[in-house]
């Protein structure tokens, strides 16, 4: 895609958890060689992922507030939390980012979270198959989190793991036989829920062997900043919905 002279990219400004291996590079290579937008990251403190108060601390809405004020004299187009914990910590934690980054820049503003449920509305999704590299105790708060929001798990899968920087050394092809499993229980989509894992690579595969749309956690963040920012969305590669 050539750009024109007089114009500069899309820029996507994105917020990344500190541990986090994946976010970028797996952006960069769902744009592909787009030279219509660019992504430019700033990163908070964070490297284990459980249900307490030591945890929750990682995702304060004052350290989003001073990351995105770091990512505003970019001049960036959005700003994205590139993390899922409004998951388990609840959507109106991620409204309470959201709100506080746009009233303090000035500029669009979104999460991961409320990326997915962007996409569950616009899609007509209602259950999901979930997949994440969490333990079992944080896979149930998100079940909650989910039905409260009128999204049935119908089954989900959890890793086990808390350390946020070996999410991201989990081989795509160790997702696949938890995927197959999980559209066994004909789900309206396949969640893959963590911006450190990597889920984007097989959803082509899972989409063809099951014919039940996947939706990746970077991907989906990524679909969601490119709208925001008016840009084209993503390659069907990445996923059905979000072409």
């Amino acid at each position: 895609m050539t750009m024109a002279p007089s114009t500069r990219p899309a820029r996507l400004g994105m917020i990344v958890p500190s541990s986090n291996t994946c976010v970028e590079p797996m952006s960069y290579r769902i744009l592909a060689d787009r030279e219509d937008v660019t992504i430019h990251s700033t990163r908070i403190a964070v490297t284990r992922i459980a249900l307490d108060a030591g945890s929750d601390r990682q995702f304060d809405v004052e350290g989003m507030r001073r990351a995105a004020e770091l990512l505003a004299t970019a001049d960036v187009d959005v700003i994205a939390w590139n993390g899922t914990s409004g998951s388990w910590l609840g959507l109106d934690h991620d409204r309470e980012i959201v709100d506080e980054v746009t009233a303090t820049t000035g500029i669009p503003a979104t999460t991961s979270t409320l990326a997915y449920f962007d996409a569950f509305q616009e899609f007509g999704t209602k259950s999901v198959g979930l997949l994440t590299p969490y333990t079992a105790d944080v896979n149930q708060e998100v079940v909650e989190r989910y039905a409260a929001e009128g999204i049935r798990v119908t089954g989900h899968r959890a890793l086990g793991l808390s350390d946020n920087e070996s999410f991201g050394r989990v081989a795509p092809e160790e997702l696949v036989p938890g995927s197959l499993e999980l559209a066994a229980g004909r789900p309206d989509a396949l969640v893959y829920l963590c911006t450190n894992l990597y889920g984007a690579p097989i959803v082509e595969e899972i989409e063809a062997r099951t014919g039940i749309p996947a939706l990746d956690s970077v991907a989906v963040t990524l679909w969601r900043c490119l709208q925001l920012a008016g840009a084209p969305l993503v390659d069907s590669r990445w996923g059905k919905l979000l072409a």
